[in-house]
């Protein structure tokens, strides 16, 4: 696509916000304005209009992208998203690890069990843990917590998740980022733990890097989704 406006700012709209190229509302692809419940989150998606270049496409502007989501295809439908996502807590990144006694169990147990701990202490939803990688039933009691968890997030919110979950293989670390308990960086840094203590040993692979880049990316944009929606 190519830029056809000059001028981007943000304006008060009878629903929230809404972001107007050059005085006209800026629309989703079926065709609604886009509006959003905060003018923090207006002026973050007029900002990321701003940057973009004569010629461009939806992968050059994530925010918008994910935002979209959220309104056209999550708010009218929310529980397929909260379904999917409440799977990963079925097994949570956190909750499969080295066998016991290794280096790598001991920073496991260092970096993940907090984040585990802060589950069952603010989510009301206490996991299991388990050595190595076969199935580890989950109490349903903690389940249904985590479940309940992800129905109180809206619409755009859900979309914001529906990135960082995936992105980082961790229920918990995703609700962890979205209450601002975690920032997405060291979010990351926690779920590519095995990774990085690999490369410890055996040197940086550039396939690994290169991946981790690209989720970097996908981490930081919904985090800041999440930041920037936490009190609306």
């Amino acid at each position: 696509m190519r830029r056809f406006w000059n001028d981007v700012a943000p304006a008060a709209a009878a629903e929230g916000f809404a972001i107007h190229l050059d005085g006209r509302p800026l629309r989703l692809p079926e065709g609604d304005a886009l509006c959003v419940p905060s003018a923090a989150l207006a002026n973050a998606i007029a900002e990321e209009w701003r940057g973009l270049g004569p010629e461009f496409s939806y992968d050059d502007v994530p925010l918008t992208r994910i935002i979209g989501t959220g309104l056209t295809r999550i708010a009218a439908a929310p529980a397929p998203t909260i379904a999917a996502l409440a799977r990963y807590g079925e097994s949570d990144l956190l909750c499969y690890r080295a066998d016991t006694q290794t280096a790598l169990a001991e920073r496991q147990r260092e970096r993940w069990q907090p984040w585990l701990d802060w589950a069952a202490r603010v989510l009301d939803a206490p996991l299991m843990v388990t050595d190595g990688v076969m199935p580890c039933p989950q109490p349903p009691a903690s389940l249904a917590a985590l479940r309940a968890a992800l129905a109180r997030e809206g619409a755009i919110r859900l979309a914001a998740l529906a990135v960082l979950v995936p992105a980082l293989g961790s229920l918990v670390l995703g609700l962890a980022v979205a209450a601002g308990a975690l920032d997405g960086a060291e979010a990351l840094t926690l779920a590519e733990l095995d990774a990085l203590f690999q490369e410890d040993i055996w040197g940086r692979d550039e396939t690994a890097t290169a991946r981790r880049a690209r989720l970097a990316g996908e981490v930081a944009t919904a985090a800041r989704i999440l930041t920037l929606t936490r009190h609306c």
